[in-house]
């Protein structure tokens, strides 16, 4: 599962472009318990979702020209002009050039060669997020395209991640290029789900202790359900659900021999 040591290739940061971002810290403080701290005035609106005081996600108005609501999971690199060229040449496109934030860390976004956005985060002073794998924080990150084999080619040139076929199952798991490949865990690669899940898109898993009770508290602040919750034997509840914007996120009650 997700960590905070981070390594080449690691989710290291996720944040919401919403365009109404008070309306989207409500309904995230009412479903998952976040609070919701701005970065400050210099930050254009930009600020962090957190629990217990550490940043578990970020939220900020959208910017790029015809932007919809959603999640954008960030990668670490420890090179992001190199990663930047690594894209290119493998048929994504960069639709944000690398810049620096505020001495933070390195920002560049991209889209890959079959439409779902990511972006890249070289850290600064800022490593990444402070609490994955916790309740109400990151626990898992999904990759759903219409070829799940193009996509893992074009993600292992950039990262060097390793994967692992579910048995039974059309999907990868996805490991970071270090240490013990199961320990390194923290995403999959699997093809369209069909209705809402047909763009391709990278979707973010939110570990709850009750996935039905959440997706009550989801429907009641305004969100909708994109797949009811369901159980999958050795991993756990999980539930696919959308904001009142429209963001897509999934929850996740890990199975507890995970």
């Amino acid at each position: 599962m997700l960590g905070t040591d981070f390594t080449t290739g690691s989710p290291n940061w996720l944040d919401l472009g919403s365009p109404d971002t008070e309306a989207a810290a409500a309904f995230y403080g009412a479903v998952l318990g976040w609070d919701f701290a701005s970065a400050g005035p210099e930050a254009g609106g930009y600020g962090f979702f957190q629990v217990d005081g550490k940043t578990v996600a970020a939220l900020g108005p959208l910017t790029e020209e015809g932007a919809t609501s959603a999640w954008m999971q960030h990668f670490m690199t420890s090179d992001i002009q190199a990663t930047t060229k690594a894209v290119r040449a493998a048929g994504g496109q960069v639709r944000m050039e690398p810049g620096d934030v505020m001495g933070e860390g390195w920002l560049a976004h991209y889209t890959d060669p079959q439409g779902a956005e990511f972006a890249c985060w070289q850290p600064g002073k800022t490593a990444g997020l402070q609490l994955t794998s916790a309740p109400n924080s990151l626990v898992w990150t999904e990759l759903h395209v219409g070829d799940p084999a193009a996509d893992l080619a074009f993600y292992t040139g950039l990262f060097g991640w390793r994967s692992a076929e579910m048995p039974g199952m059309t999907y990868q798991v996805l490991s970071t290029a270090d240490g013990d490949q199961e320990d390194a865990s923290f995403g999959g690669i699997a093809p369209h789900m069909g209705g809402e899940g047909d763009r391709a898109r990278w979707t973010p898993y939110f570990h709850v202790t009750d996935v039905d009770a959440t997706v009550a508290v989801a429907r009641a602040n305004g969100g909708s359900v994109v797949m009811p919750a369901t159980d999958l034997p050795e991993v756990g509840r999980i539930a696919w659900l959308a904001d009142p914007a429209g963001a897509v996120f999934a929850l996740l009650k890990p199975d507890p021999q995970m």
